[in-house]
């Protein structure tokens, strides 16, 4: 999902679930930040994801001969225990792998200034294991991988993050969306990379699959039916923030103010300094997708709806 999200208060146990040689793994606190849900695919000996259970992966490297990682993106919460697979090879899209390899190139992609560097790289050191690791399989959108046990098709869907990827399992019609979560927070945007337009494609692309199980990253985790008010409400999301938005710029607004309106996150959260940064990252994307349009103008420092 991307460095910090608001706390949650949901805590029940989630079920491993299995689609055929698809393996479903929850994380914990239902998958949410900083954890995410793995998918594993069975004989092939592939984990997608190791960001879920600690105690299930070991569980998991010890009974099956583990052969590859796959990363749907960079972000921290998805390799949070690869520091148990680093003899393993790792696949990621070509995009996904400066990240991986230097944690300066990965604190640049979120846009951390100099003055949280120390803060934010100690951070991914002690919370989520980072060290530079080279990757060894690029995916490659539209490229159809035929495992042991299933034809994995990568699909390519930036705009959570460049370089994001699905894998679509043909034999039992499972999808997984990665971070595309269908979540009720609404989908992320917020990184140097990241991309409104590039989301709302992505998506579009991703509904268009002929799935009968979809799996996600975070909370939910399992649809087994099609879901389409879910769907329908994350893209709503979007659409909602960018109308508050231009509500508030009815009067023009420095970008301090403009971050201070809490329209992503709806107050402040603790801690500030860091909910205010991405605060302000969602708020930059916007603003450049309303500039682009010629619905928003800046002039003077102040940003007001044209």
């Amino acid at each position: 999902m991307g460095m910090i999200q608001p706390s949650s208060t949901l805590h029940r146990k989630m079920e491993e679930k299995h689609f055929g040689p698809i393996w479903f793994i929850p994380g914990e606190n239902r998958g949410r930040y900083p954890y995410c849900h793995s998918v594993y695919i069975e004989g092939a000996g592939v984990l997608i994801d190791p960001g879920s259970s600690r105690e299930k992966l070991v569980e998991l490297c010890k009974t099956f001969a583990l052969k590859e990682v796959w990363l749907s993106h960079w972000h921290e919460d998805h390799f949070k225990n690869l520091d148990l697979l680093d003899s393993l090879p790792i696949g990621c899209s070509q995009q996904t792998s400066p990240m991986l390899e230097d944690l300066e190139v990965f604190i640049d992609a979120y846009g951390i200034s100099n003055e949280f560097r120390d803060h934010w790289r100690k951070y991914f050191i002690e919370k989520f294991n980072f060290r530079p690791r080279k990757t060894t399989r690029v995916l490659k959108d539209g490229e159809v991988i035929a495992l042991d046990t299933v034809t994995a098709e990568v699909i390519g869907t930036p705009g959570h993050t460049c370089g994001h990827l699905a894998f679509f399992f043909r034999e039992p019609e499972v999808l997984f969306m990665g971070d595309y979560d269908l979540s009720r927070f609404g989908p992320w945007y917020a990184d140097v990379h990241s991309s409104i337009e590039e989301t709302f494609a992505s998506l579009e692309r991703l509904r268009s699959i002929p799935a009968r199980v979809w799996l996600t990253s975070h909370e939910t985790g399992v649809f087994p039916e099609a879901p389409e008010k879910e769907w329908t409400q994350y893209l709503e999301v979007i659409h909602e923030r960018e109308r508050k938005l231009l509500k508030l710029l009815e009067e023009p607004k420095a970008f301090e103010e403009i971050a201070e309106a809490w329209i992503v996150y709806g107050k402040p959260l603790e801690p500030l300094a860091d909910f205010k940064f991405l605060e302000g990252a969602y708020m930059k994307k916007h603003l450049e997708r309303l500039i682009k349009r010629g619905i928003v103008g800046i002039k003077r420092g102040r940003y007001y709806r044209l």
